[in-house]
């Protein structure tokens, strides 16, 4: 019987094959392998190829993003919420900087396409709260609102953690752009200011 190899390699590949796509590095099965432990065969044993492990690597991403995001407790503020999604968002990105970076490259499928899909859908349904809460103008599109703020902030994001941008900025733009978002959606600039600021900044390691 082939031997499995343990859940603790699985890992460590997924991790060193992001952070080799992060710094350009040619990623083979043996480069891959490489101070992991691990033979060429674990990423058989656990992927099944490279193809498969460059899926795995987007769907870690993803699924580290989800389980983040999950821990923001719903308030009755909803804008509040909005931010503390976008607060979610960035600690992640810092935390797992290689991951990050990886999960949105297109060129590798996902296996549950339904994971990336979550954190949009998660902003989504905080700005649909706040138009209902009369935050936002009736007229308002809450998809259109969600897409907007999270391209601005994940700009930023991207930016600080390519080494273009230090950390001070995207903690200092990332409130400004979401009270101009929220403002120019309906929202009372004091209230808008207050909710902000009561949801940033994220905690970072």
């Amino acid at each position: 019987m082939p031997k499995t190899a343990p859940p603790e390699v699985r890992a460590a590949l997924v991790e060193r094959a992001a952070t080799m796509l992060a710094r350009r590095e040619p990623v083979t099965l043996r480069s891959v392998v490489a101070g992991t432990g691990a033979s060429t065969m674990a990423v058989y044993t656990h992927f099944g190829g490279m193809p498969g492990l460059w899926r795995a690597v987007r769907q870690e991403g993803f699924e580290r993003l989800a389980a983040r995001l999950a821990t923001v407790a719903p308030t009755d503020d909803p804008v509040h919420d909005v931010v503390a999604l976008g607060a979610a968002y960035v600690a992640n990105a810092v935390a797992h900087p290689h991951l990050y970076r990886a999960m949105f490259d297109e060129a590798a499928d996902l296996d549950d396409r339904s994971v990336a899909d979550g954190g949009l859908a998660a902003l989504v349904a905080a700005a649909e709260r706040a138009r209902a809460a009369g935050r936002f103008a009736p007229d308002c599109d809450p998809e259109q609102l969600a897409l907007r703020y999270w391209a601005s902030g994940h700009g930023l994001t991207t930016l600080v953690l390519t080494g273009v941008l230090p950390r001070e900025v995207l903690l200092a733009q990332w409130p400004r752009i979401a009270k101009a978002l929220f403002v120019d959606a309906g929202d009372d600039p004091a209230r808008c200011a207050r909710s902000v600021d009561a949801a940033w900044p994220p905690h970072l390691p």
